[in-house]
């Protein structure tokens, strides 16, 4: 006798994908990073997106050089400095040079979660099916506060000293027109000096500070360009601003030489007695008439 067979599936479907990857999740509380998906499915170098995941994942205050990432990863200089050439240009890195209290003017990186200059989209709450946010997005969403609740208390004068806002980025509209034409001519001498319109706008103050020292401008450009590394490790603009650091000195005053008195020429005079011509002050007789006489 045949046996009975079931038409009905082996085991009740448990709603996972048949497939594709099945995420295994753990809920972690401590030592973990929050990356928005915009980010790490940022379409491109894979470089890139673990390059900003390590920097995302670094305290406030570590070293995010070229030399430093390299140490940490397996790529080299290329990769490392195209990376971040990529993050700057999509809006997550930010350097810029800001002037400390002791005068030093050194290089602040700002890195941030989502592109610098765009807000992220808030969702409508009720919308029952709204699309999954990142973990760090879902965090940091403070809920709106109701009527009833107090507002929040503004922060202290520490609290902004410690956690100090970002400085406005300099404007190449403002900066002097004769630093900025020095700086767009250094790629006439050295064809790998070319600057984008911000680096620009960041060296123009230095080296209108050296033209208001007394240097003429083919002595910035030599002194600029003059004795670069065959290969660059970072950006020319790195370079450049190193070399501007140290403010030259002003030239010395020019000692005051008084003029030179010029000696009078007399005009020429006939003499009465031989006609000879001679020079004196007035008409009159040559010397040897004079003693003839």
């Amino acid at each position: 006798m045949a046996q009975p067979q079931s038409n009905a599936p082996s085991r009740a479907g448990t709603g996972a994908p048949t497939s594709g990857v099945i995420h295994v999740r753990t809920r972690l509380t401590a030592n973990f990073t929050v990356i928005a998906n915009a980010l790490a499915q940022r379409r491109g170098s894979a470089v890139t997106v673990g390059v900003a995941a390590y920097i995302l994942s670094l305290p406030d205050g570590s070293i995010v050089s070229i030399a430093a990432l390299c140490a940490h990863f397996d790529e080299g200089e290329i990769l490392i400095s195209r990376a971040l050439r990529e993050l700057e240009a999509a809006g997550y890195l930010v350097r810029r040079r800001e002037r400390g209290p002791d005068g030093q003017v050194r290089t602040r990186t700002f890195f941030y979660d989502v592109p610098h200059g765009e807000e992220q989209p808030t969702p409508p709450s009720n919308t029952p099916n709204r699309p999954a946010q990142s973990r760090k997005s879902a965090e940091r969403a403070a809920p709106a506060p109701s009527p009833a609740e107090p507002p929040s208390p503004s922060p202290s004068p520490e609290a902004e000293a410690a956690h100090p806002s970002p400085p406005p980025p300099l404007q190449l509209d403002d900066a002097d027109p004769q630093a900025v034409v020095i700086l767009a001519s250094l790629r006439i001498a050295d064809r790998r000096l070319i600057l984008s319109r911000r680096e620009v706008a960041e060296l123009a103050p230095h080296v209108s500070e050296w033209l208001a020292r007394g240097l003429r401008p083919e002595e910035i450009t030599g002194l600029l360009t003059a004795g670069l590394p065959p290969h660059f490790r970072s950006r020319p603009a790195r370079v450049l601003a190193h070399r501007l650091r140290e403010v030259p000195l002003p030239a010395p005053p020019t000692p005051y030489t008084p003029p030179t008195q010029r000696s009078v020429v007399l005009p020429w005079q006939t003499c009465d007695g031989c006609e000879r011509a001679f020079r004196a002050p007035e008409p009159s007789s040559c010397r040897d008439c004079r003693e003839a006489a």
